[in-house]
Parts: C-alpha cells; sequence; structure tokens
C-alpha cells in the first residue's frame, strides 16, 4: 500500500487521524493533514482505506 495526500485539497477535518494516527497528523497552525508514513504496515491497511474513504475533500489517495 502506498497513501498520497493533497494538502491544497485537505480540508483540515480530523477524520484521518482519528483513524490512523500512527499515519496521519495535522499541521498546528491550520489542521491540514501531514502524512507520516506512506507506506505503512499491513496491520493498518483496513483504518486507511476507512480514512481515505470518508475523507470529505478527497484529499487521501491509496495504490497498491
Amino acid at each position: 500500500m502506498k497513501i498520497t495526500v493533497d494538502q491544497d485539497k485537505c480540508c483540515g477535518a480530523g477524520t484521518c487521524v482519528l483513524l490512523a494516527p500512527d499515519v496521519f497528523d495535522q499541521r498546528d497552525e491550520d489542521g491540514i493533514v501531514v502524512l507520516l508514513d506512506a507506506e505503512p504496515p499491513a496491520a493498518l491497511h483496513s483504518l486507511v482505506e476507512e480514512a481515505a474513504s470518508v475523507c470529505p475533500a478527497a484529499a487521501i489517495a491509496v495504490s497498491s
């Protein structure tokens, strides 16, 4: 799994951080997503896929 984020699309909702805090964080100044792990371990894949699917701005892309 490879993850990319589009910070220009991000609206700072923070759902990704709540679902997968080992993979995503937010900038303190504006809440924009920060990718902590672009290739997370298999144990986190389902959480990352859920985070991508519920992102209101569609700022998270997941590929295999």
